[in-house]
């Protein structure tokens, strides 16, 4: 286990530095390509050629990009100063670099994001992952009834039906004609637990539905094969109760492929929800994203880059280590 996991975490590491390289070379090489000057990005297109001028050497844009990447890589790990002549600005570690439109410190506005985006993630994926499994079982184990069309009807339904559809649709029922929810807004949970879970509720259902679907599907399948194999037929044959045989030997090789997506959808999810955050208003990492876009932010937009690739290849690492705990089968290799 131990050499498993170092092999996991140096290739964690590794995938990590390769996302750092693509990141940086994209952001930072494409608008010289393009002909648009990051220091203008910075100082605003407004700003006379004297302060440009200064921008680009406190930034240190004049430097080769082998240089400029480990001034990037340095700042991550033990912080950064950016000379402009007499003036310097001390960045700490993990230093981002600074926003272009508001010269906050990436990381600081990454930091103050992520609480609604990590809220609506785990909430949500609480939600899909008992939803959908259970779901996904009880049609694969009723297969051919009115139960299993109807779970697939709505499977079908919730994997159809997109996000900003539903979160719309959702909120003009349930906030404004029913008014069984509050207005969305996000409430910090240290503030008021309640609050934070009314406010939340929606988003969670809304962006639970869609991935709840595709599980109830891959669910049914993965069990339906896995009812199919000998050793089922086996611990059937010996006598063991229904439930032990679906618990204890069917639901771990069903759990098996939903944990590796799961992994996926989770991590993917923590670098932000964009499309649930911008329904409901909800300002996490997805939306910050988004402006960043639009606003032609780059240290704003690597740094959600890189903190969506962290939360990735951290997931990937913890589904491959809960392989060995759900499947006995499966070998640490």
């Amino acid at each position: 286990m131990f050499f498993y996991l170092v092999r996991r975490i140096t290739t964690a590491i590794g995938m990590l530095f390769l996302v750092s390289v693509t990141t940086f070379g994209i952001f930072f090489l494409v608008p010289k390509a393009t002909g648009t000057d990051p220091a203008v990005l910075f100082t605003g297109k407004t700003a006379d050629a004297r302060a440009v001028e200064g921008i680009r050497i406190k930034l240190g844009l004049g430097d080769p990009i082998w240089l400029q990447y480990w001034h990037f890589i340095k700042g991550i790990f033990v912080g950064r100063d950016f000379n402009s002549g007499p003036d310097v600005t001390h960045c700490s570690a993990p230093c981002f670099g600074y926003s272009f439109k508001t010269d906050q410190e990436v990381w600081g506005l990454l930091i103050s994001r992520l609480p609604v985006t990590l809220s609506l993630a785990l909430g949500a994926a609480v939600i899909w992952l008992l939803v959908g499994t259970l779901a996904g079982s009880i049609s694969a184990l009723r297969k051919g009834t009115m139960l299993d069309r109807t779970v697939m009807i709505l499977a079908l339904a919730g994997v159809s039906l997109p996000i900003y559809f539903t979160g719309l649709i959702a909120q003009l029922l349930f906030v404004h004609k029913l008014e069984w929810f509050p207005p969305i807004g996000y409430v910090d949970f240290l503030d008021s637990p309640g609050e934070w879970a009314m406010n939340l509720i929606l988003p969670w259902i809304t962006l639970a539905m869609l991935y709840a679907a595709q599980y109830a599907r891959m669910t049914r399948g993965a069990m339906l094969d896995t009812l199919g194999e000998d050793y089922v037929r086996t611990a059937r044959a010996k006598g063991l109760r229904e439930r032990k045989v679906i618990g204890k030997h069917a639901m771990r090789s069903v759990m098996t492929p939903v944990i590796t997506i799961f992994g996926l959808d989770l991590g993917g999810l923590l670098g932000g929800a964009i499309l649930t955050e911008g329904v409901f208003s909800l300002h996490g990492l997805g939306k910050e994203a988004i402006q960043a876009i639009g606003s032609f932010d780059l240290p704003v937009i690597m740094g959600v880059t890189l903190f969506g690739a962290f939360f990735i290849v951290v997931a990937n690492l913890a589904v491959d280590l809960l392989y060995a705990v759900i499947d006995p089968r499966v070998k640490l290799s």
